[in-house]
């Protein structure tokens, strides 16, 4: 875990807004695992859909665009 420095959105790890891959490099897991995640709680109850929107609008992107 990289408690350290602040979450943020991963300009690397990205397929749509880097939200997933910002989590777990921040939690030190895999970004697949946060994606199912994601797709799962979306599929049982559209809370994974809200917190993404809401997690793109207020994390911070990381650093400047990969060349």
């Amino acid at each position: 875990m990289n408690s350290t420095s602040p979450i943020s959105r991963s300009r690397s790890d990205r397929y749509i807004g880097g939200v997933c891959g910002g989590l777990a490099e921040h939690f030190g897991v895999d970004p697949a695992l946060v994606r199912v995640g994601f797709a799962v709680s979306t599929l049982f109850s559209g809370a994974g859909l809200l917190a993404y929107l809401i997690l793109l609008a207020i994390l911070p992107a990381d650093g400047p665009l990969p060349a």
